[in-house]
């Protein structure tokens, strides 16, 4: 394992050091010249990771490089395990950036400045099946200063047919009502075992602030640690939820969203534009191709690679933010792993979002710009998928594989986790999850007049390949998000769907009151309400929400009413909650319930 771990940090130090030399031959890269935080802090509480038989990983980050970085742990606290340090190649702040200090020393963020955070990973080894121990982390300063952090609690992999409690979230994004949902998850079940993520954990993952310290309190990594500070305000009434302290205690297990892929890299542009920028590898593959001799005379490969991720999209900050099985081909953007009587298998199933608009300046969903007809460096290439999923790509091969392998068939509990939906009442399902096809309109001249996009709904690759995949080799819950809704699905092999991403906020279903925009007098027919996949959504189980009409609903989409939901393993059971934000001293309330795995 030590051998992986080094493997892996040897590797993030060669991709930084070409990312480094990219910056270096094409764009001056500023360096924030003060540390956003107190310099009396850590930047983060630790976190855990990929926990084994005998070991689990400790994960920090600070604002200075320090000359030493370990972890206390032990019964008495008295044994000591040394980090090794690396320092994110991508993160930065820009003019969208919100945190104190903005201006401080008359800094103007007009273009993306570099900001300086260093990760720390400790491998805590030696420990028992079943056992967990309190454990701290320590940072020393050039000065000699030493700070630390409070007194968690790790443990290795548990045991088979240990009971487990799973959250199963996604779509934080530093939205409302995040750190209301994550204080109400560690008040309602207590100590989770783990987190499993369906994506989507900032909105621009280049964005330093937004995982460590957001000024408006609710980045990512305070509300999942109990430092958040946000300010709910519902009908005159504020209220300041702190998040829980859950993944101090507990592994996170993410899954890769669309808001973990940054697009083309630029010193010039903000982080926004940047993120809305990505376009389809193949596409940076053909425009490297005719400029080749010109930034690389000598064919240097890892140059060669390096160009066209910058030039294209990249999950390098997501990556480097976490330590995540790797899967070979895939890297750790799809894996799986066995965590207890639970296999779960990670997929990297997302696509870039482009807006439904139609208008001439729409580079969106449906159509290309009108002002960028001409110049395909411009365009966006409709919503392209980012890592293919269909029969015969590598993922899916990759997957094909892991459900065939002992570990999967023999785990009580098989559960796939992805990001883009499967069946939804979501705006978001639609367009069909396959690559667009191009439909471009020519005049007499040969001149582009128009380039729209279709998206063949019998295409659709989550639908045709991996669902009927997951049925075969007997998957019993498949998790998701990206709408921002809850809502869920029963298969006809009696597979379940859940998507349970009304954590922060949402855009509400799609019914007859809030139909999706969809184009008129395309080739497909796009469904403007309900699931276009086919299948109905399930009443909850327990109490439904009622509509304005006062009949139940079978979703929540509510700015008001935050979820969550929580796999039990030693009851079989997965339960999804809802808190009324607008009521701050109400009890959350338990709406769903479901039986997964032997007579689920």
């Amino acid at each position: 394992m030590l051998k992986r771990f080094a493997k892996k940090t040897l590797l993030r130090g060669a991709g930084a050091f070409i990312l480094l030399l990219l910056i270096l031959l094409f764009r001056p890269s500023p360096i924030l010249p003060f540390a956003m935080k107190s310099d009396l802090e850590l930047l983060t509480e630790p976190f855990l990771q990929l926990p084994t038989e005998t070991s689990v990983r400790v994960v920090w980050f600070t604002e200075f490089a320090g000359t030493r970085h370990f972890v206390n742990f032990g019964k008495n606290l008295d044994k000591e395990t040394v980090a090794t340090t690396t320092k994110l190649s991508r993160v930065r702040e820009d003019e969208r950036s919100r945190f104190q200090g903005q201006t401080k020393d008359n800094i103007v963020f007009n273009k993306p400045v570099m900001r300086n955070i260093w990760r720390h990973e400790a491998v805590v080894e030696g420990l028992v099946l079943g056992a967990k121990i309190p454990y701290f982390v320590s940072s020393v300063r050039e000065n000699g200063r030493s700070f630390k952090s409070a007194v968690f609690s790790l443990a290795p992999a548990p045991l088979r047919n240990q009971a487990l409690k799973i959250l199963l979230t996604s779509d934080h994004q530093l939205k409302p009502m995040t750190a209301a949902n994550l204080q109400k998850v560690e008040e309602t079940i207590g100590q989770v075992d783990a987190v499993f993520f369906a994506g989507d954990l900032v909105n621009i993952p280049d964005r330093a602030s937004e995982w460590f310290d957001d000024q408006r309190g609710g980045a990512f990594f305070p509300c999942l640690q109990g430092r958040a500070f946000y300010e709910l305000e519902k009908n005159g009434v504020k209220t300041i939820y702190k998040g829980g302290q859950i993944i101090q205690n507990a592994p996170l297990f993410p899954a890769t969203g669309n808001h973990e892929v940054m697009g083309r890299y630029s010193m010039e542009t903000n982080l926004n534009e940047q993120y809305n920028d990505a376009i389809p590898r193949q596409v940076a593959v053909d425009f490297y191709n005719k400029i080749a001799q010109q930034i690389n005379p000598n064919n240097d490969p890892l140059l060669r690679e390096a160009w066209i991720k910058a030039n294209s999209f990249n999950t390098d900050t997501y990556q480097e933010i976490f330590s995540l099985p790797d899967s070979g081909d895939g890297g750790e953007n799809y894996y799986a792993l066995t965590f207890g009587d639970v296999r779960l298998v990670s997929l990297y199933v997302t696509n870039i979002w482009r807006t439904f608009n139609l208008d001439d300046d729409a580079r969106g969903k449906y159509r290309e710009r009108k002002a960028d007809l001409k110049k395909p460096e411009a365009w966006g290439y409709g919503q392209h998928i980012f890592e293919p999923i269909d029969k015969g790509s590598k993922q899916y091969e990759w997957l094909e594989n892991e459900l065939n392998s002992d570990e999967f068939k023999k785990a009580k509990f098989k559960v796939v986790m992805l990001h883009h939906p499967a069946h939804s009442l979501g705006a978001n399902i639609v367009p069909a999850f396959t690559d667009p096809v191009a439909v471009i309109v020519r005049n007499e001249q040969k001149e582009i007049e128009s380039i729209r996009y279709e998206y063949p709904l019998e295409n659709d690759y989550i639908i045709r390949d991996l669902v009927p995949l997951l049925e075969k080799a007997g998957v019993q819950l498949v998790f998701y998000g990206h709408s921002h809704i809850w809502n869920r699905f029963v298969g006809k092999t009696g597979m379940h769907f859940l998507e349970s991403s009304n954590v922060g906020n949402s855009y509400g279903a799609a019914v007859a009151k809030n139909p999706r925009p969809v184009p008129v007098g395309y080739e497909e027919e796009y469904a403007a309400v309900g699931n276009p996949n086919g299948l109905e959504p399930v009443l909850p189980s327990i109490s439904s929400v009622l509509g304005e009409d006062g009949k139940a609903q079978a979703f929540i989409g509510s700015n008001d009413l935050t979820v969550f939901s929580i796999f039990d393993t030693g009851k079989r059971t997965v339960s999804s909650y809802y808190f009324d934000t607008r009521k701050p001293e109400s009890n959350v309330i338990k709406f769903d319930e479901f039986v997964i795995g032997a007579g689920g």
